[in-house]
């Protein structure tokens, strides 16, 4: 898996201060979407045991009460990141109790095949749905368009 950004701190992406990682490769390539630098498997730069470390640091850090992490891209159940984005989640259950996971997918929950439902059991917020520019709108609240579902896993 490669990844295109990490913020520490943000306030953006979900409720509350997070962690935010934004990963490459997105099969949808859907028109008019805002991060197309990420959709490219090989932009970015290598994820690695350094970088899995330094959210997990920083999910535990105190002098900075963060209330989960958020993944998004390109998108994080490219089947080239599923295996990384697994590993990263179970890894923020064990140990950062307490913290969400929210991630965004251009997949359809329905439509996942059983290695994305693996990380989706381990997920607190799944929003699905491509983009779609037709129904795009400046007033909905961690969503694009009107077509993308917020589903509440926990």
């Amino acid at each position: 898996m490669n990844i295109h950004a990490y913020y520490d701190v943000d306030v953006v992406n979900g409720p509350g201060t997070r962690c935010t990682l934004f990963v490459a490769g997105c099969e949808h390539q859907c028109p008019g979407c805002y991060n197309q630098r990420t959709w490219r498997l090989d932009s970015g730069q290598p994820w690695n045991a350094q970088w899995e470390q330094r959210v997990i640091d920083d999910l535990l850090d105190t002098r900075i009460c963060r209330q989960g992490l958020s993944l998004s891209g390109g998108d994080p159940l490219h089947p080239a990141n599923v295996a990384s984005v697994l590993a990263l989640v179970r890894r923020v259950r064990a140990e950062c109790a307490g913290k969400d996971i929210w991630l965004w997918t251009g997949y359809r929950l329905a439509e996942l095949n059983s290695a994305q439902r693996e990380v989706a059991a381990e997920l607190d917020v799944l929003i699905d749905g491509k983009f779609v520019a037709a129904e795009k709108d400046a007033t909905l609240i961690w969503r694009g368009s009107a077509n993308q579902i917020i589903h509440y896993l926990r």
